[in-house]
């Protein structure tokens, strides 16, 4: 058996480039179409199976280390796969391509109020978007007609040109510039939506948005985008949530926050009151002597979680407001009532953890 490298004129040192190259100039010269002797075409044989091993890394190292090196299975399938992987065979024909295609999705942005994502809502939202024809029902065609097979392709869809190359005739293949790949021709087209299966129109969509939703949250609703064209399947619909800014509550997570304005004497004897809730009233119990910056926690009264079961929590932040114009009388009153505490005056606390961060989280948030 010839040595694999002597029959591709190579060194057994020879990068795969060298063998790729060396490989290509003698199937050129010695490929049946091009030189047709019974001489040439056992060389060519040689070659190319020389080529199949020396091309795969580990039939090479099986070759190189003394093994035959024979066919893998993983080479060229005969004349035609070499032509095609070196000098670009015209692409096979596959049939003639559908004109159904799917509808292209849609993006909505929806804002919605803090309220609403409690315990979810329901939208009726109005889309500017593509429907399937009325007129033609998606065939593309006017009532009582149907396309036509393409009198070019006959129904193909490509047609079969003979080019000449290097290596003799070759048979390409390109879509039909008459019928565009289709393999039929609509001859009288639909008048309504001009031979497209479907017309621009508003519609709307019933939405149900979850509760526990946030700011970014996309919703996909599967077959509700545009139809396709020739009575394709609808592309899907997705909703973008934004969740608006409400005046006296904000979120964080599933919890709800707020702030609540109490008075000094009110802070001091401790009171009870009821505040207006974005789901209904809360009734809070101040204790005596309590403290600016003190959270007050009210359990399952925030927003619904959107993965899971149960609540967040409302959390009260309480802000003691310390009054500014005092009567005669009271500042008589606030007076004694210093002298009877006997104050040193303001000095340093103790270090708290997490006040700091309140206090940052109230003021520059």
């Amino acid at each position: 058996m010839a040595d694999h490298y002597e029959v591709l004129g190579v060194a057994h040192d020879a990068t795969p480039d060298e063998i790729k190259k060396a490989y290509r100039r003698l199937a050129r010269e010695l490929h049946p179409d091009v030189n047709p002797g019974a001489e040439a075409s056992e060389r060519f044989k040689s070659v190319t199976h020389a080529y199949d091993v020396l091309s795969d890394p580990k039939q090479r190292q099986q070759y190189d280390l003394g093994g035959q090196g024979g066919f893998s299975g993983q080479g060229f399938g005969g004349f035609g796969d070499i032509f095609e992987t070196f000098f670009g065979a015209g692409q096979a024909t596959r049939g003639p391509r559908s004109r159904r295609e799917r509808g292209q999705d849609a993006l909505i942005r929806v804002e919605v109020g803090l309220e609403e994502v409690i315990f979810g809502t329901h939208r009726d939202i109005e889309v500017d978007t593509a429907i399937t024809c009325g007129t033609c029902h998606g065939s593309c065609c006017q009532p009582g007609t149907s396309p036509v097979t393409c009198d070019i392709c006959h129904g193909t869809g490509s047609i079969q040109r003979s080019v000449r190359s290097l290596l003799g005739n070759v048979m390409t293949s390109s879509p039909c510039g008459t019928c565009r790949g289709y393999g039929t021709v609509i001859a009288t087209p639909c008048i309504t939506c001009q031979g497209q299966g479907r017309v621009r129109a508003r519609r709307t969509v019933p939405v149900d948005i979850p509760a526990g939703v946030d700011t970014g949250v996309r919703l996909q609703m599967p077959g509700s985008g545009e139809a396709g064209p020739a009575g394709g399947p609808n592309g899907d619909l997705y909703l973008e949530i934004k969740v608006k800014n409400h005046e006296v509550f904000s979120r964080n997570g599933d919890d709800l926050l707020c702030f609540l304005e109490v008075a000094m004497t009110d802070a001091i004897l401790g009171t009870s009151t009821t505040i207006p809730a974005l789901d209904g009233d809360v009734d809070v119990e101040l204790r005596a002597g309590l403290q600016s910056g003190e959270i007050l926690t009210v359990k399952d009264r925030g927003v619904t979680k959107l993965r899971g079961t149960g609540r967040g929590d409302l959390k009260i932040g309480v802000q003691v407001v310390t009054p500014t114009k005092l009567s005669t009388k009271e500042r008589d009153l606030i007076q004694q009532f210093a002298a009877s505490k006997k104050s040193h005056g303001p000095e340093l606390g103790h270090f708290q953890q997490g006040l700091f961060a309140r206090l940052r989280d109230r003021f520059l948030g």
